[in-house]
């Protein structure tokens, strides 16, 4: 399992870098943020989450929710990324660069 996940899955904020762009302007690639755990169920539209579609880990947006489906996930330049309930962190802090 993703360490990262784990922790906040056992109650602990953490601090995470990811790599790439896809959140530019919001996010630089590696900068530094805050999560805290939470769950899908508490996060909201335009919410900065840590979570896994398809597979796949990201720190993106929450760009809709729907009670059966979860939340929708998606970067910052129009790419949605699909629906999740698998949402373990919430952004509280975008650390400075």
């Amino acid at each position: 399992m993703n360490i990262k996940i784990q922790k906040l899955l056992e109650g602990e904020t953490i601090v995470s870098r990811e790599a790439g762009n896809s959140m530019l302007p919001i996010l630089k690639s590696k900068q530094a943020v805050r999560l805290e755990p939470t769950s899908w169920e508490k996060c909201n539209v335009g919410d900065i989450v840590y979570c896994k579609v398809r597979g796949n880990v990201y720190t993106h947006l929450v760009k809709a929710k729907n009670e059966r489906r979860g939340l929708q996930i998606g970067n910052n330049h129009g790419r949605i990324n699909g629906w999740t309930k698998q949402v373990y962190g919430k952004v509280i802090e975008i650390l400075k660069s």
